[in-house]
């Protein structure tokens, strides 16, 4: 496996190698890592379509795009509001 450099800020490389280290882990093994497993826009779109079919083939749960659309401004007003101090 090749090596590649990434240009950030300090001030987040710092910040990511300060995570890596309290999970005893280098930088270059948390990004690994990290690249790993957090989720490309096409693969959450997938996994989300994937949960609304097992949802609907549960308990016929079936949004219309309107209702949808309504538990989407929902939830981001409560992560909004979960995250003033």
């Amino acid at each position: 496996m090749s090596d590649a450099n990434v240009r950030i800020p300090e001030e987040a490389r710092d910040r990511l190698a300060a995570v890596a280290a309290a999970e005893g882990l280098s930088l270059r093994a948390y990004l690994a890592r990290l690249a790993e497993t957090v989720l490309t826009p096409a693969e959450r779109a997938e996994r989300a379509e994937q949960a609304r079919a097992a949802l609907n083939t549960w308990n016929g749960y079936a949004p219309t795009a309107t209702e949808q659309a309504a538990l989407d401004d929902e939830l981001d007003r409560r992560l909004t509001q979960a995250q003033r101090p």
